[in-house]
């Protein structure tokens, strides 16, 4: 059997050791997806989203429902065929965002 080229090695001959990659995968997958997310919701069209800045430059949010059922930027790309969820924000979120920051809801990690 010629073995294969694989980005990361699959430990298919080690089981405790794929076992404790799986285990470790799925933690690195709550921390980078789940933990750190604050509730927020836009001051101009309460749309809710999850936000979490990653530094003063990167922020991320994750919506919780649909965008354009409630924000008029996301809404109106939508009913022009637009996909939904672009574009990546509005500047009524964006704003919203930067108040929370300002206020202390929203921490940004040195």
């Amino acid at each position: 059997m010629t073995p294969t080229w694989a980005k990361a090695p699959d430990f298919a001959d080690q089981p405790a050791r794929q076992a404790a990659v799986r285990a470790q995968t799925t933690v690195d997958k709550q921390h980078y997806l789940d933990e750190g997310l604050t509730p927020l919701r836009c001051q101009a069209c309460q749309a809710g989203v999850l936000v979490r800045k990653s530094s003063q430059h990167q922020t991320s949010v994750q919506w919780t429902e649909r965008p354009d059922t409630h924000c008029p930027v996301f809404a109106q790309l939508s009913a022009h065929g637009a996909r939904p969820g672009r574009p990546e924000s509005c500047p009524s979120l964006e704003k919203s965002i930067k108040w929370a920051v300002d206020e202390g809801v929203l921490e940004v990690p040195e």
